[in-house]
C-alpha cells in the first residue's frame, strides 16, 4: 500500500482543521481521526509546523532552499581547497 506524501500546505490545513474541531468540543483523538491521519503523525506535524501560517510556510521553504544551495557551495569550495593544497605539495 502506497503512502501519501502531504504537501506542507495540506499539513498546515489539517492541523488547523483539528484545532477547529477541538474548539467545537470534539475530543482531540476523534478530530485527528476525522482528518484521516494518525496520532503520531499529528504530533510530529504539530512539532514541525505548529502555529505556522501560509506566509511563514513559504518563508520556511525559501530558507530551506537557500540553505541547501549554500551547503552545496561550501562543499564545492572545500573540495577545491583540498585539491589545491594537494597540488601545492606536489602530490598530483
Amino acid at each position: 500500500m502506497a503512502t501519501k506524501r502531504h504537501k506542507p500546505e495540506e499539513i498546515v490545513w489539517k492541523l488547523r482543521q483539528v484545532d477547529v474541531l477541538v474548539g467545537q468540543g470534539q475530543a482531540r483523538i476523534d478530530a485527528i481521526r476525522q482528518v484521516q491521519i494518525t496520532e503520531q503523525t499529528y504530533y510530529r506535524w504539530r512539532k514541525e509546523y505548529g502555529g505556522m501560517g501560509t506566509d511563514q510556510l513559504k518563508e520556511l521553504k525559501h530558507l530551506q532552499k537557500e540553505n541547501e544551495r549554500l551547503r552545496r557551495a561550501v562543499s564545492d569550495l572545500t573540495l577545491d581547497k583540498l585539491i589545491l593544497t594537494e597540488a601545492a605539495k606536489g602530490n598530483f
